[in-house]
């Protein structure tokens, strides 16, 4: 269990672990750890818990399917919302942190709130902008050769503008064509 001051007993003994998986103990002698001083319990923490006070939890959280219970300080500032906040649900509900699927997943996620988040920005009085907010613009400006000599990742440098500009060159001859369509009829 985690946050406490004692160590949790150990499922098997150390003589059952030792005749079960051979090699097991090689380091309790703490002469043999050149960490052991660190490792030592019975000096004063400073701590005035034993175990922590818990943030209380105004609504439920995300939490792996790994862990029983959240860490005793937890963030809320962005709460679970949408489409984005369903797969995110769904990704920590299904889906173990050690399988692909649950960072696919969180990774589609945030694929999903940028997308909305842009979508959400033509709405208002200030739109982003993307000439300005992906750096297109100062590229050519600021050394251009200088700051892409050296770098690891020379092949793929001819596929940075179309990363950048792509979805919204994409986005733009869709509304062209939207626009074109709609004047026709």
């Amino acid at each position: 269990m985690p946050y406490r001051a004692e160590k949790p007993p150990l499922p098997e003994t150390p003589e059952q672990l030792r005749a079960r998986i051979p090699g097991w103990g090689a380091d309790l002698d703490p002469a043999d750890r050149p960490s052991y001083p660190r490792e030592r319990t019975d000096l004063p923490t400073g701590a005035h818990w034993d175990f922590p006070d818990r943030q209380e939890e105004t609504y439920p959280r995300e939490r792996s399917i790994e862990h029983t219970e959240l860490p005793a300080v937890f963030g809320t500032a962005q709460p679970l919302h949408g489409a984005a906040g369903a797969i995110r649900r769904y990704a920590y509900e299904r889906f173990s942190e050690g399988r692909a699927a649950h960072w696919l997943l969180l990774i589609a996620a945030d694929r999903v709130d940028s997308t909305t988040a842009h979508l959400r920005s033509f709405a208002t009085l200030r739109p982003d902008n993307p000439i300005t907010e992906t750096g297109i613009l100062s590229e050519p400006r600021r050394h251009p050769i200088a700051s892409r000599r050296g770098r690891v990742d020379v092949r793929h440098q001819v596929l940075d503008p179309l990363i950048v500009a792509g979805p919204w060159i994409a986005g733009g001859v869709a509304a062209v064509v939207a626009v074109r369509r709609l004047t026709r009829r």
